[in-house]
């Protein structure tokens, strides 16, 4: 019984939220929303099933039910045992405190076996002038970054960097970064939710006490090697048929990311390998498989179970593709068929 899972968003009201994800077709609850965890296996919110007959069951508890159909042999062969991403929507209203996350090997050492945490964001809206912070200025070392803390003059160790909807940011663990005020994203991140906050402008929560800074941690994992990387992901263009196309934005051991532009209708496969997960962003589409049909809205997520088979998605609609890729079949086999050659597959989509 393979068939589309559609999922129930959990929502979190963090003091920086607002109402923007209503403009996608999210349907929110009352106050401030600022994320909507769209397809969730942490325990901080679990994904709840909306379709079909498994209707009212976790994402954790189908999946321990299906096994190997739903995630798929790639995973199960693989070092992973849990649930591997995190999709979330996040409405910056105001902007967030600047952080970093650890990577496998902190978090597995001192937060209780946790995954680290790599992300990447898709930025849906950015209002003009609208910035994030994507780490360090040039030349900061550990000790420029202390007496810039000691100083409250953290500002001047950061580096600014305006964004567009359509960007992708590769935010690897260890990076100082945070998402700035009018910014509205998808990030799709490894299974954790675990974050160093640096500075938070000194704002206090709902009971009126200033938020819990972890500095002592976040020395720890910062990276403070020169940044060389990529600050925006271009992706690479594919042409699937006549009426579709998709551009392979971002791709490394832990996830890829496509966009996904349909007039008409494109044809997907899961070969028993892996799941896929999809997100809405505009339009809507009409799924098709093989035990039936269902309908798809803007600001909606989908599951593929890994061993569903054919379907087809018809519509006029924009979405996100997101999977855990072998990147060699996956990513540089059809971008080399395409004529794209290595060097332009790592410079513009390897993360």
């Amino acid at each position: 019984m393979l068939y589309p899972i559609k999922l129930k968003p959990v929502f979190k009201d963090y003091i920086w939220g607002g109402r923007n994800l209503q403009k996608l077709g999210v349907i929110l609850p009352r106050g401030k929303t600022a994320e909507a965890w769209e397809v969730s296996c942490h325990p901080d919110g679990l994904s709840m099933i909306s379709n079909g007959m498994y209707t009212g069951l976790s994402l954790v508890d189908y999946i321990s039910i299906m096994g190997k159909d739903a995630l798929g042999t790639d995973l199960f062969n693989s070092e992973f045992v849990r649930f591997p991403l995190l999709l979330k929507l996040i409405d910056a209203s105001d902007k967030l405190s600047v952080q970093v996350h650890p990577d496998d090997k902190y978090a597995n050492d001192h937060e209780n076996g946790e995954l680290g945490k790599h992300e990447a964001w898709y930025i849906i809206e950015a209002k003009p002038g609208a910035q994030i912070i994507y780490h360090l200025i040039a030349g900061i070392d550990k000790n420029d970054f202390i007496e810039s803390m000691n100083k409250s003059k953290i500002d001047q160790s950061l580096n600014y960097m305006n964004v567009f909807a359509g960007d992708v940011i590769d935010i690897y663990p260890g990076m100082i970064h945070s998402i700035g005020a009018g910014i509205v994203l998808a990030e799709i991140q490894q299974n954790s939710n675990i974050t160093y906050r640096v500075y938070d402008y000194e704002r206090i929560d709902k009971k009126g006490n200033k938020r819990a800074l972890d500095i002592e941690k976040a020395l720890d994992v910062i990276d403070f090697v020169p940044n060389n990387r990529k600050k925006k992901a271009l992706g690479l263009d594919l042409r699937i048929n006549a009426g579709a196309h998709k551009s392979v934005k971002l791709a490394n051991k832990y996830f890829a990311l496509e966009v996904y532009w349909v007039e008409g209708e494109v044809e997907e496969h899961t070969d028993g390998r892996k799941f896929y997960i999809y997100l809405f962003l505009e339009g809507d589409a009409v799924i098709n498989y093989s035990n039936g049909r269902i309908s798809v809205n803007a600001g909606e997520s989908i599951f593929i179970p890994a061993s569903m088979g054919m379907f087809k998605m018809i519509g006029n609609f924009k979405a996100l593709k997101m999977y855990m890729p072998d990147l060699q079949s996956d990513i540089i086999a059809p971008l080399t068929v395409a004529g794209n050659t290595l060097e332009e597959i790592y410079s513009k989509v390897s993360g």
